[in-house]
């Protein structure tokens, strides 16, 4: 087996959407890529923690995430995988969109492999070798022994900021963090009894401000609430998870629905000993969560827990330091940015790590934030470019640009950004944001004209 792999025009480093996007807007580029990946399977969050659906696409009844990411639901759409953009009927925000997580696996990595981009599953990048802010080699641990692996240019969507942290570009360690979930995903669950339920005591669903007309509007049922049952199940001491209602949302298979209610208080969510512990204490909330389900939540008397996810599900931890931090102002005005390279209109949206409710911040109707390139460059990087979830941006700007839709468009934003560092052989700082931000609309981003 070889210990040297050839020499990338760009070299991504985690398969999540983030990364799988990026390898593909980079490839599409021309430029060879390769995406390196622990799993032996991309979707990262999507795929291995059990989330979904992904949520939102939208600003209003208008799709501003668009690009690579809607290319990736319209293929999944096309082969009966997803339901598409749907209506949230939690309330909460604009859409979701659910799909079928098999599908999402198969269909990310079609995507890249049409588009000529390289694989390498099975694979934990261990070393990073670095010198003034320039990323040289990876030395990636596989099943065969550790591999070398150079790059022009590298993209961390790893997540946690891991290639940044390690070739020395300046990071931020997370003061605040959400807490941990472990999704699950029960099925056999009667959709018509808990619409009933809904319609009948809709002060148990306050998301939802009586617009009850979501229920039929929503080709799947997205739910928070049953207060009351859960208000009366900790009075009685029969429910110990620190939540106040219950979350769930049915995925592209009718019947079938993702929990996402348990929370677990996180120490250091880069500390193995620590993510055992959360693993360990999330199973047992899955078993806690459900029984209570098929107990006391109408609909569930007949359903049964299908899995849990096989991965816990982190929300923040290290994060690079970049040319430009996005906050909360940023978010909350619906800041213009002239090098902005994707938009949102997620909310601010923190989980309470030692209370049952959720901290949301939310933009006029209609309104959506940039995300500029500056904050997917750690200071001082000369070939390294973030995406996804470890981007520069304070606690509460980073509750609101960590979600898929979102995380998506960095990916595709950093690939093509990478790409045309590669080929034009400048420092990622350097590149022409006219050129960057055109060669986006060409893979078909929206971008709202500067």
């Amino acid at each position: 087996m070889r210990t040297k792999l050839d020499t990338y025009d760009v070299v991504v480093v985690g398969g999540g959407i983030a990364g799988a996007l990026a390898a593909c807007a980079s490839s599409r580029r021309g430029a060879r890529t390769l995406l390196v990946e622990r799993y032996g399977y991309l979707g990262g969050a999507l795929t291995s923690c059990g989330v979904g659906p992904m949520m939102t696409f939208h600003c209003g009844r208008e799709q501003i995430i668009r690009g690579l990411p809607g290319e990736l639901i319209g293929r999944l759409e096309a082969k009966g995988l997803s339901p598409g953009h749907i209506a949230d009927s939690t309330g909460y925000t604009y859409s979701v969109t659910p799909f079928d997580a098999e599908g999402m696996k198969q269909e990310l990595e079609i995507m890249v492999l049409e588009a000529k981009g390289e694989l390498l599953y099975g694979a934990l990048v261990c070393a990073v070798e670095a010198s003034d802010g320039t990323v040289t080699s990876l030395s990636v641990a596989t099943k065969g022994g550790i591999l070398e692996v150079r790059g022009s240019m590298y993209v961390d969507a790893t997540g946690d900021a891991d290639i940044a942290s390690r070739a020395n570009l300046p990071c931020v360690e997370p003061g605040e963090l959400q807490p941990a979930t472990m999704n699950f995903k029960m099925t056999g669950v009667d959709i018509g009894a808990i619409k009933s339920f809904v319609l009948a005591n809709p002060g148990d669903f306050t998301d939802l401000k009586g617009r009850t007309e979501l229920l039929g509007e929503a080709k799947r049922l997205s739910v928070c609430g049953f207060l009351g049952a859960v208000r009366e199940a900790h009075a009685e001491g029969s429910f110990g998870v620190r939540r106040d209602d219950i979350l769930f949302f049915e995925t592209n298979t009718p019947g079938e629905v993702i929990v996402n209610t348990s929370r677990i208080p996180v120490r250091d969510p880069l500390d193995p000993e620590d993510l055992t512990r959360l693993a360990v204490e999330g199973r047992r909330q899955v078993r806690e969560i459900s029984a209570f389900l098929v107990e006391r939540i109408p609909g569930f008397a007949a359903s049964r827990l299908l899995a849990s996810a096989s991965d816990i599900g982190i929300r923040n931890s290290r994060q690079i330091d970049g040319l430009h931090t996005l906050n909360a102002d940023d978010i909350l005005s619906s800041a213009r940015m002239g090098d902005a390279i994707a938009h949102s209109a997620y909310p601010i949206d923190i989980h309470s790590a030692s209370g049952g409710g959720t901290d949301s911040r939310f933009l006029p109707d209609g309104c959506y934030y940039d995300i500029p390139y500056r904050a997917l460059l750690a200071r001082g990087s000369r070939n390294l470019i973030a995406a996804g979830r470890c981007i520069s941006a304070s606690f509460q700007a980073q509750a609101a640009v960590r979600v898929s839709p979102t995380a998506g468009a960095t990916g595709q934003a950093a690939g093509v950004a990478a790409a045309i560092a590669a080929g034009s052989k400048k420092p990622v700082a350097d590149i022409d944001i006219k050129a960057l931000r055109a060669a986006l609309r060409e893979q078909g981003a929206w971008l709202a004209d500067r």
